[in-house]
């Protein structure tokens, strides 16, 4: 038991099982509605931003998606004023989850990795604030694993949070834009920001396309 308890293997695997706990949790609870979460930042008064972002942070952590969370920012505060604050929310707890991962699962990582995985590393760590500004501009990967997926990844921190405050500001712009204006859905901001999320949605899915055998490339 003592010898299967430290084996890295092991230990990673009980790090995906917490995290795919945490996704089935939140989906069979079900997260706060755009409704709860303006209600509770409203009663915080004038520490209402601060609270705007705490939130945020926490509920990224939890593998809340941050979409919704983004258009009720724009909805409480305005599509400039939402957009900031979403991006310092998202980007503290983007943070929080890439520190969690790398305490539990970067070492077992090392330990394990293979040619192929130590190629992979060494791509991360040689170009890492530009993998991490991809896979944040392409909006069809999956925010909330990454987070804590990249801590395990050779990444420097301070890579990552740049390039995860940088590359978030396009997705967050348009999700607050359609919170702002949701009240109009014929508003020409409305029509403007759900063009806008569809740009990034099919842009980001032609991208992701176009770069897989390039990079797969690099790394081997």
């Amino acid at each position: 038991m003592t010898r299967l308890l430290t084996s890295p293997r092991f230990r990673l695997g009980l790090l995906g099982v917490a995290l795919a706990a945490a996704g089935i949790a939140a989906a069979l609870v079900g997260t706060p509605g755009s409704d709860e979460i303006e209600r509770a930042v409203d009663d915080a008064g004038g520490a209402a931003p601060l609270a705007f972002v705490a939130a945020y942070a926490i509920l990224t952590l939890l593998l809340v998606p941050g979409a919704l969370l983004t258009a009720a920012g724009g909805a409480l505060f305005g599509v400039v004023a939402g957009t900031a604050l979403s991006v310092i929310g998202a980007t503290l707890g983007a943070t929080g989850a890439f520190l969690i991962g790398r305490r539990l699962g970067r070492r077992d990582v090392e330990r394990i990795a293979g040619p192929r995985l130590r190629a992979l590393d060494g791509f991360a760590e040689r170009n890492g604030f530009l993998a991490v500004l991809y896979v944040r501009l392409v909006p069809v990967f999956p925010f909330n694993v990454l987070n804590y997926a990249a801590g395990v990844t050779a990444v420097a921190r301070r890579d990552y949070i740049a390039a995860t405050a940088l590359g978030i500001i396009p997705g967050a712009f348009a999700y607050a834009a359609l919170g702002g204006s949701i009240g109009d859905p014929t508003s020409p901001e409305f029509l403007a920001a759900v063009a806008l999320a569809i740009a990034l949605a099919i842009g980001g899915t032609v991208v992701a396309r176009r770069r897989r055998g390039p990079v797969s490339e690099e790394a081997g």
